[in-house]
């Protein structure tokens, strides 16, 4: 037994040594973190007010920031990424940048509310920091800390070695010809009605699964979510929610919505509704119901920007004008 036991630590430190320092994954997760990485650094070099978008893919694929901007009158940046990235996480990395007189926009897609606290554990940013940032990592919950430790299994070690060979031999990453590239501003840019076209089938066939008010209430990421408007708005950061889009003929129910709007106006935030709550026919979408293809990203841009700048009293003529 001594000896089984003994062989099972050493086995556990190989492990934690392999994937915290040697084994990497610079396509799949370098990718993410990128991304995470150059959105920060844009967010870090802005002085004075600013406006920070917080989503998942809806953020960056369904709002433009460089549209947006101009209209506010204050820098934008779209700081969101994917869904898999876990809140507790971003709002980690984002909270030393948020200062009195910032605003932030959060068009949170459901599946962020209702995710359960064992899924948040283990998303990609559980192997980015393990691999990348102990810091954040050390500032967050234990249970993260398990979470990150065992996020890789052999498949991810396999992975780790083929994707540093491509990477050592200069493979070039195709998504930006079939998906679309990002922007200064951290908007994903590119993805044409003419890509779009590839997902027209995927997108009529689709059926769309929505949270209930309840799921919303009892979800792990509604709780993160309140608790990050409560620290934003005790510190003079103003917090507005809003609604991830979706398709127009498959909307979520009236009760989810109104869930979703309590997170934000119970906790101390605002909450944007546009006159058409955020939904489009499927044709403007272009490869899920979170991702608007970039004509239709421009055109909710402007009426979020609008909505946004009304909220936060700028002056009506600039308004009119930047959206014209």
């Amino acid at each position: 037994m001594r000896r089984l036991a003994a062989a099972c630590l050493v086995s556990l430190a190989l492990y934690g040594v392999l994937f915290s320092n040697v084994l990497d994954r610079p396509l799949s997760l370098g990718f993410l973190s990128q991304e995470i990485e150059a959105k920060l650094a844009r967010g870090a070099a802005i002085r004075g007010p600013k406006l920070v978008i917080l989503a998942g893919s809806n953020g960056p694929y369904s709002h433009r920031c460089e549209v947006i901007e101009p209209i506010v009158g204050m820098p934008c940046v779209n700081a969101g990424v994917a869904v898999g990235i876990g809140l507790d996480y971003l709002f980690a990395r984002w909270r030393p940048l948020l200062h009195s007189g910032d605003v932030v926009y959060l068009p949170m897609e459901e599946a962020q509310c209702v995710r359960s606290r064992a899924a948040n554990a283990l998303g990609p940013d559980a192997a980015i920091m393990f691999r990348h940032d102990w810091r954040t990592l050390a500032a967050l919950p234990p249970d993260r800390w398990a979470g990150a430790f065992f996020s890789s299994d052999l498949s991810d070690g396999v992975m780790a070695v083929l994707e540093e060979i491509l990477a050592a031999i200069g493979f070039q990453d195709p998504r930006a010809a079939v998906t679309g590239t990002t922007n200064r501003w951290g908007d994903h840019v590119g993805h044409t009605l003419a890509l779009a076209a590839a997902s027209r089938a995927v997108l009529a066939a689709a059926v769309p699964v929505h949270a209930t008010a309840a799921a919303v209430r009892a979800g792990y990421g509604t709780m993160l979510i309140g608790g990050f408007v409560r620290w934003a708005t005790a510190r003079g950061i103003r917090v507005i929610g809003g609604l991830p889009t979706e398709f127009a003929d498959a909307p979520m129910p009236d009760s989810t919505l109104a869930g979703i709007r309590r997170v934000y106006l119970a906790n101390g935030g605002g909450f944007l509704e546009l006159g058409n709550d955020s939904r489009y026919p499927r044709a403007d979408f272009f490869d899920t119901p979170d991702h608007l293809s970039e004509p239709f990203q421009i055109i909710h841009s402007r009426a979020v920007g609008a909505a946004l700048a009304g909220m936060i009293g700028a002056p009506p003529a600039r308004i009119a004008a930047a959206v014209r």
